[in-house]
């Protein structure tokens, strides 16, 4: 998967017996033994996992001292045909001062350790009884069976054959201080940060250590591995659960089950070229690396050098829907949430501009419907009587009873004014001027129509001394699926950052929370609408006859695409990988690849559309105006992008 930016990490918790070094080097042996089926690119254990963290004064006897020297090397020979490096706790003197470390091991070598920086010691934590911080310590090296070892706070290991590959280590009260050490590792270059830690168990502090590492894997844009001491560290006074935990730019990837009295490992595959692309997208990221050196040493290990076919499978979900929290509570809390922002913008732009008049065009599609809804909130926040929000229906061609019908009963409904203006005379008169034969042979039978509707609604907004209010969706702007001068233009646009996947959950949210039940039937119907610009004429039965999804592909997909290759800045052949594994039991890799060409070229061909966007509300982390987010050459060329896709195997 490194192909696609993706490695595998594991953070495992081996069993454990305080002082028991022998036996520990044993079980820690059988969990690597287990582990190495996963096919992991860095195994991370805990904290003084040679020794067991709860040795107390034990720390102080040269027996112990000795003993985890010895298993250092012991474990050292056993990674000798491993292709992955593993980390592992031990306490070392170093020049009369006793450091809680972290080893570095690889293919029978030890690369480098890395010393703790904060020591605790406040109630149940002792640390600094028997331990120094690394931070002042001035040797850069140590001697381990005759082996001049790289030794600090400053390492980062970089895998010699994937340069992305570059990982740093923290050790346990690291994380909670001010200043984490991670910090500067990360900004040092590294995109992992494994924590070997030994974190113990009370009341509310499990929840409290996943809010520090998810904030803290946030703040660096990395992945943070942790893995803490298990149950089988002394319970003298205290507990040790064995939380393991994987998080990428502050979400969580991978948790293990606590209180396991056997030895236990999680993995998982996180993405590296991801977080790289989003450091790169960080203004605050660069400036952080100009205002403080970063002064880090690297050192070089080889990793695998190829991944069985095994590996080819995802071990990490993949959302089809990443516009929608798969979660009902969650997806509420986003609705509600986006709503208020989209209702809000609305409110301040009509107050801004001493404006009491909003006009719509109300087709009774999702769009549409979900503009009128935000227009009649925003005219609640903005305290103006809802006669000012004039919507009209403008049937032409292509419109339908079905349609038409739920325009016409949801305002009837919402007490909102509606007119019925009938497009179909003018929109004949302008095809005969045009010298078009009237038939719906050409787009520009189609757009005549479009172009009618904003028309009207401009000038009618002109006598009424109001704002036409947009429709189009985030989805329909990065495909250019409007009418360039038609829809495509209004004075706001309340939907400009909503995708197409959002917005029927947004009806939806609304519908639900209507105390109007009629009202809530009909948006009901509108979201189980074919989705449709209903320029074309409807079917024999009346129906719908132009569906969206049947000439520019699945939304679902075209939103997949855009956030992999907007949001995330991923090419051609890893989003249709990506939308593969994501979409397995719904579409075949033809299908995919041939919307996901689609999606391509028009991106790039429609920008032009995008280039004189009207203002609007940006509600989510992908926008498309080209005042904020996205600026992008109307003339580009799609050419390699779209040769990347037809080579994608």
């Amino acid at each position: 998967m490194k192909q696609y930016g993706f490695v595998r990490i594991c953070a495992a918790v081996p069993t454990v017996k305080p002082a028991a070094v022998e036996k520990n080097i044993g079980w820690i042996i059988d969990l690597i033994n287990n582990v190495k089926s996963e096919e992991p690119d860095l195994l991370l254990l805990p904290e003084l996992s040679l020794t067991g963290y709860s040795c107390s004064d034990l720390f102080r006897q040269n027996t112990l001292l000795q003993k985890s020297r010895e298993a250092l090397m012991t474990l050292a020979e056993e990674t000798i045909n491993l292709d992955f490096p593993v980390i592992v706790g031990i306490p070392l003197v170093i020049n009369s001062a006793l450091y809680n470390c972290a080893a570095v091991l690889s293919r029978g070598q030890v690369l480098g350790i890395v010393p703790k920086t904060y020591i605790p010691n406040s109630n149940e934590f002792y640390e600094r009884r028997w331990f120094s911080s690394g931070r002042n310590c001035l040797e850069t090296s140590i001697d381990i069976m005759g082996g001049n070892i790289p030794f600090g706070t400053d390492l980062i290991f970089q895998d010699e054959k994937y340069p992305l590959m570059r990982f740093a280590i923290e050790i346990c009260e690291d994380l909670w201080s001010p200043l984490p050490p991670s910090t500067t590792l990360s900004l040092g270059g590294a995109l992992i940060i494994a924590n070997p830690s030994a974190s113990n168990e009370l009341v509310g502090k499990a929840e409290y250590r996943k809010q520090v590492t998810s904030q803290q894997s946030a703040r660096c844009i990395g992945t943070y591995v942790y893995a803490s001491a298990g149950p089988g560290e002394s319970t003298t006074d205290t507990v040790y659960g064995g939380h393991s935990l994987i998080y990428e730019n502050g979400r969580l990837l991978k948790e293990g089950e606590r209180f396991q009295t056997e030895s236990s490992w999680i993995c998982c595959d996180t993405d590296l070229e991801f977080l790289e692309h989003q450091r790169l997208s960080s203004p605050s990221w660069s400036q952080s690396k100009d205002f403080e050196a970063i002064p880090c040493r690297t050192i070089c290990y080889e990793g695998r050098e190829s991944e069985s076919k095994a590996k080819s499978d995802f071990l990490r979900y993949i959302d089809p829907h990443p516009f929608v929290p798969s979660s009902s509570d969650d997806r509420t809390v986003r609705c509600r949430e986006i709503f208020s922002i989209q209702s809000t913008a609305l409110a301040a732009r009509l107050r801004h501009i001493g404006c009491k008049t909003a006009v719509l065009g109300l087709s009774g599609g999702l769009d549409s419907t979900l503009a009128l809804l935000v227009a009649q909130e925003a005219f609640k926040r903005a305290d103006l009587p809802l006669e000012g929000l004039q919507c009209y229906t403008m049937p032409g061609f292509g419109t339908t009873k079905r349609t038409k019908g739920n325009a016409e009963l949801l305002c009837e409904e919402l007490n909102i004014p509606l007119e019925v203006i009938d497009i179909q005379n003018i929109s004949t008169i302008q095809l005969q001027e045009l010298d078009h034969s009237g038939e719906p042979s050409d787009v520009a039978y189609e757009n005549v129509q479009a172009r009618q509707r904003t028309m009207y609604l401009m000038n009618k907004a002109n006598m009424l001394k109001g704002i036409v209010i947009g429709t189009g969706d985030l989805s329909e702007l990065a495909l250019g699926w409007c009418t360039y001068n038609g829809d495509h233009m209004s004075m706001y646009a309340v939907n400009t950052g909503v995708p197409k996947t959002l917005v029927r959950y947004l009806v939806q949210f609304v519908a639900d929370q209507q105390q109007n039940r009629k009202a809530a039937e009909i948006l009901y119907d509108v979201i189980d609408t074919p989705i449709s610009p209903e320029l074309l004429p409807p079917d024999k039965q009346g129906e719908i006859a132009q569906k969206t999804e049947d000439v520019i592909g699945p939304y679902e997909l075209h939103d997949f695409f855009l956030y992999q290759i907007v949001r995330c800045g991923f090419g051609p052949a890893k989003t249709f990988r990506l939308a593969e594994e994501a979409f397995s039991e719904n579409y075949d890799r033809e299908t995919i690849r041939k919307w996901l060409h689609h999606f391509i070229w028009r991106f790039f061909t429609q920008q032009f559309k995008r280039s004189c966007l009207p203002d609007g509300p940006k509600v989510g982390t992908i926008a498309l105006s080209p005042r904020g987010d996205w600026r992008m050459p109307s003339d580009s060329d799609p050419e390699i992008w779209l040769k990347e896709l037809d080579s994608a195997k």
